[in-house]
């Protein structure tokens, strides 16, 4: 999946590093003949790389990044309360990661990109799902499970500190599509009637 550059700093070792708008951070090194980023060297040409976009295989493969924080309170559901939107293809909006945990029963979760990832998640499976990542999850007979919404932090923020004192300042849940499943201001899939 590819994602945009937001900004730069240097590792310990003095290696250029690339922030991503995922949460992810990815090297951006020099090294010829294999690896050609000439642009790294020189601060005008990483500034002009802002907003570029990289791909980002921790995102591929799924893999929550360090810097989230809780957008709320994890989301419970059943197979009768569970919002028709999460069952038909949706996706989380630029910044926000969800993670699926099942308690009880099984679910399929199925993400749409242009090589298919399918997973059958029983009890105890937590599936980190990814920004920007059409997906649906299909519930199998009876099943219990959790939706958590996450949003990237580069520094501190209001809703991290509101959460460790106790919670978020408001509700996120009417940021949720209750017809697509899309979360975040005027983020819905295609063919959304709310749209």
């Amino acid at each position: 999946m590819e994602r945009v550059i937001t900004g730069f700093h240097q590792d310990e070792l003095g290696d250029h590093v690339a922030a991503l708008s995922c949460g992810h951070n990815q090297h951006v090194r020099h090294r010829p003949p294999f690896q050609l980023r000439a642009w790294v060297l020189e601060e005008a040409t990483r500034q002009a790389r802002l907003g570029a976009r990289l791909e980002c295989t921790l995102c591929d493969r799924a893999e929550l990044p360090e810097t989230l924080v809780p957008l709320r309170a994890p989301r419970h559901f059943d197979e009768q309360t569970m919002p028709a939107g999460l069952r038909r293809q949706h996706r989380l909006g630029a910044g926000t990661w969800g993670r699926l945990v099942v308690a009880e029963g099984a679910l399929d979760f199925r993400a749409h990109r242009p090589v298919p990832l399918a997973a059958r998640l029983g009890p105890g499976a937590c599936q980190a799902i990814p920004p920007e990542l059409d997906h649906d999850i299909v519930p199998i007979g009876a099943v219990r499970f959790s939706l958590e919404l996450l949003a990237v932090d580069r520094g501190a923020t209001v809703v991290a500190d509101a959460v460790e004192e106790g919670g978020d300042p408001a509700c996120w849940a009417h940021l949720i599509c209750e017809e697509c499943g899309g979360f975040g201001e005027g983020v819905h899939a295609s063919g959304c009637g709310l749209a």
